[in-house]
């Protein structure tokens, strides 16, 4: 018999769920766990016409380390030199974490949703986008819940091109964040909270 579930344990684990940018590479699971958690959360993660429009890449170790090597080298033919001492230790932060999840939309796909349901062509690019958040938050609050820490990155497009040729990934995969993820090595920062009453409304209750 199933173990009854309640809202409290999600949210229990919303709760948990923290941005870390202090991160080592001692993970405190093992990367076979992590790989078990990316893809049940693939196959979880609710999507418009369950279009599936979401793909992920799992960068450990070296190859976790030549990511945030590309993306130095791109920023660095961008940022200020006045400014690339904070830039490059923010970098160097995330290639001390133990390894990063991609997240891609795959266009063709969704593309093809637009072709089969012309009426919500325009609707499938932000619901797309939607499904590759759903994922994001789902991923990071289980690996949370494991012991890791994690933080979201967004250095997309700038890497675009880069990524797709080291990883020799699809030109139609789409990047939209990197999730950052290694074993707790400082404190999440104080969250702060605009007060609920504003945000929420209901009505016939």
């Amino acid at each position: 018999m199933a173990a009854k579930l309640s809202a409290d344990l999600v949210l229990q684990l919303a709760k948990n769920r923290r941005t870390y940018y202090a991160l080592s590479k001692d993970l405190p699971v093992s990367a076979s766990r992590i790989q078990e958690i990316v893809k049940e959360t693939t196959l979880q993660t609710p999507s418009a016409f369950n279009s599936q429009t979401n793909r992920l890449v799992v960068l450990f170790g070296a190859e976790h380390d030549k990511l945030w090597d590309i993306t130095s080298d791109s920023l660095k033919a961008i940022v200020p030199p006045e400014a690339w001492e904070n830039t490059a230790n923010r970098i160097a932060g995330f290639k001390g974490a133990a390894g990063t999840v991609l997240f891609f939309t795959d266009v063709t796909v969704q593309e093809s949703f637009q072709a089969k349901f012309a009426i919500y062509a325009d609707r499938f690019p932000p619901w797309a986008q939607q499904t590759n958040a759903i994922q994001q938050y789902l991923l990071w609050t289980a690996l949370e819940a494991e012991g890791l820490g994690a933080n979201l990155q967004h250095y997309n497009p700038l890497i675009d091109e880069k990524v797709a040729e080291t990883w020799k990934l699809p030109a139609t995969w789409q990047l939209n964040a990197q999730l950052v993820f290694g074993a707790k090595a400082g404190e999440a920062g104080e969250k702060e909270y605009a007060p609920v009453e504003e945000r929420v409304k209901v009505f016939g209750a």
